[in-house]
């Protein structure tokens, strides 16, 4: 059997790692892949469950080995996607949800054309401010270069196969829960999956 990869990109402050989270919880089956990053640990941040924290010398050490699927700079920080692990995974049969930026989304697409991508939006760029300073963990300054960070990401949108406006999280959550279900039975991972029973009956 083959696993689906879902790829799944927000701007800042739409939601997504609390949507992926609820998602896992609710679909086991699904497995997150933990990617690596230099940034520092927020509190309560366990490494090698949010992330793989490593400092920047041992990141640039990992992309001249090949070792990722894909990896970006954002905000000053790197982050980047064991390419074994998922592979692994995917020809175990189990699917697998990546929570990466746009420009990740384009490298996973070059190697895995059948990746399903997920673009999760703001009902508005005011309630992305509001939910942005309610975090209560940037300055001013930080949120002002986030929500033009996230205008820019959101022009990325149309490279995607779905998106889900976040203005209700437990609709946002159906949305997203309807999205992995359907793609189980797309007529190409079925093919794949019961090809024993297809070359039966068809």
């Amino acid at each position: 059997m083959t696993g689906n990869l879902y790829v799944v990109a927000a701007p800042s402050g739409a939601g997504k790692t609390t949507l992926v989270k609820m998602l896992l919880e609710r679909q086991r089956n699904i497995r997150l892949s933990v990617s690596f990053t230099t940034r520092d640990p927020r509190p309560g941040e366990e490494n090698g469950v949010a992330y793989n924290f490593v400092d920047a010398p041992t990141f640039r050490t990992m992309i001249s080995r090949g070792e990722f699927l894909e990896w970006a700079e954002v905000h000053g920080n790197f982050y980047g996607t064991s390419r074994t692990w998922i592979a692994d995974q995917i020809a175990q049969g189990h699917d697998v949800l990546l929570e990466i930026d746009w420009q990740g989304a384009q490298q996973v697409r070059s190697i895995f054309p059948r990746a399903i991508g997920i673009f999760i939006l703001p009902p508005s760029l005011e309630e992305l401010e509001r939910r942005l300073t309610g975090r209560g963990t940037d300055d001013a300054q930080t949120i002002a270069r986030r929500l033009a960070a996230a205008q820019a990401e959101m022009r990325h949108v149309g490279e995607f196969d779905y998106v889900i406006i976040n203005d209700c999280l437990s609709e946002a959550l159906e949305d997203l829960c309807a999205i992995t279900h359907a793609s189980r039975l797309r007529l190409e991972v079925q093919r794949d999956n019961h090809a024993e029973l297809f070359s039966r009956l068809i």
